[in-house]
């Protein structure tokens, strides 16, 4: 049996590498409103959270937000995941947010488990 990622030992680098194109891919999604590409990478626990309902409740907020950069601050090793915290900006004030998120391996592929910015 295949043994998976080893996140504890992997570099920060690599985690990045991993978890970089998921994070911009979910948040790609919600500033389209794109509810299928925003969960693409949602582990199924995520996904049953994060409906097409739940999703546009979360964007009907006046003005309208965007996710624009944001800064990776740091990564903090799991034995079976990896949790990562950016400083995340938007578009409707000059506010720092903090974006956090556990990504776990689940079959073979990376999926997001938990992610909330605040």
């Amino acid at each position: 049996m295949k043994k998976g990622l080893d996140f504890f030992n992997l570099s920060t680098e690599k985690i990045l590498s991993i978890v970089e194109p998921l994070m911009e891919n979910c948040l790609e999604g919600s500033n389209e409103g794109d509810h299928e590409k925003h969960v693409r990478d949602f582990t199924d626990r995520m996904k049953n959270i994060v409906t097409p309902e739940e999703l546009q409740k979360q964007l009907s907020g006046k003005p309208r937000t965007y996710f624009t950069d944001r800064q990776f601050i740091n990564v903090f090793r799991r034995r079976d995941s990896v949790g990562i915290v950016w400083k995340q900006s938007i578009s409707s004030c000059s506010d720092e947010l903090i974006n956090q998120a556990i990504f776990k391996e689940v079959e073979g592929k990376v999926l997001i488990d938990h992610c909330m910015i605040c």
